[in-house]
């Protein structure tokens, strides 16, 4: 476990605990920082804007995005005050920081009510047998966006 002391993370975990401290939400915060410099934060605000996205790093990497004006995360570092959910995580693919770092593990984040684990293992489930309800509808149809996407010329990539 690494003890070393790092200004960025302790900001994450001070910003944390004082998110809990007002009422405004579950004990997560995130940091992104870029040339060695905060950028932008995020806190957990699910409870007080009752949006189940609005977890930490997720609102930490739209207010990166927006102060960078960019939808990745190019040569930026996130820390975290926890290990990020999947929903977390799979946004942190998607803004493509260059590393991220993390305090609490997720099972110290099960113990205290945060259990994620049910939703690892339902994307390893077979969509039938899903918790969800899922089925597939109109797939063809559906094709014609993906279509046009494949075939415009000037699209933006991501």
């Amino acid at each position: 476990m690494e003890k070393e002391y790092n200004p960025f993370m302790a900001e994450a975990i001070r910003l944390a605990t004082e998110n809990v401290k007002s009422g405004n939400g579950g004990p997560f915060a995130a940091v992104i920082v870029k040339n060695n410099k905060i950028i932008a934060t995020g806190v957990n605000m699910v409870t007080t804007t009752n949006d189940p996205t609005a977890h930490a790093e997720v609102t930490a990497i739209r207010n990166a995005c927006k102060e960078l004006n960019s939808f990745q995360l190019d040569n930026c570092d996130l820390y975290t005050s926890c290990e990020p959910c999947p929903m977390c995580l799979g946004a942190i693919y998607w803004a493509r920081p260059k590393s991220v770092y993390f305090g609490n593990t997720k099972q110290d984040a099960a113990e205290i009510g945060f259990d994620d684990s049910f939703i690892y293992n339902e994307i390893d489930t077979p969509i039938k047998l899903r918790k969800i309800q899922m089925k597939q509808l109109m797939s063809n149809e559906a094709k014609e966006s993906f279509e046009t996407w494949a075939n415009k010329t000037d699209k933006v990539e991501y």
